[in-house]
């Protein structure tokens, strides 16, 4: 579970570190307030954002079973566990 947890997080602070990484090779002052400015700081998170719900399209379109399938739930056969599996 904590690893879409983090990719998701590193999506959205994805535009952040780009924008701090411009900063670094353009000598503009990576913490001086007017690099951070309220314009900019709008526009890096929307850019988050979007690139957060595209991942989240994508992983309920290309993840997962196939359509169509069966899923059988994890059970006991003569006392053996039995995991789940996709058929």
């Amino acid at each position: 579970m904590i690893r879409p947890v983090l990719t998701e997080l590193a999506l959205f602070l994805a535009p952040f570190a780009a924008y701090a990484i411009f900063l670094i090779v353009t000598r503009a002052g990576i913490l001086d307030p007017q690099s951070w400015s309220p314009r900019i700081l709008i526009w890096l998170t929307g850019i988050g954002l979007v690139l957060m719900i595209v991942s989240f399209l994508l992983i309920a379109h290309f993840s997962g079973a196939p359509p169509g399938s069966t899923y059988v739930p994890a059970h006991t056969e003569d006392g053996k566990f039995v995991p789940g599996l996709t058929r």
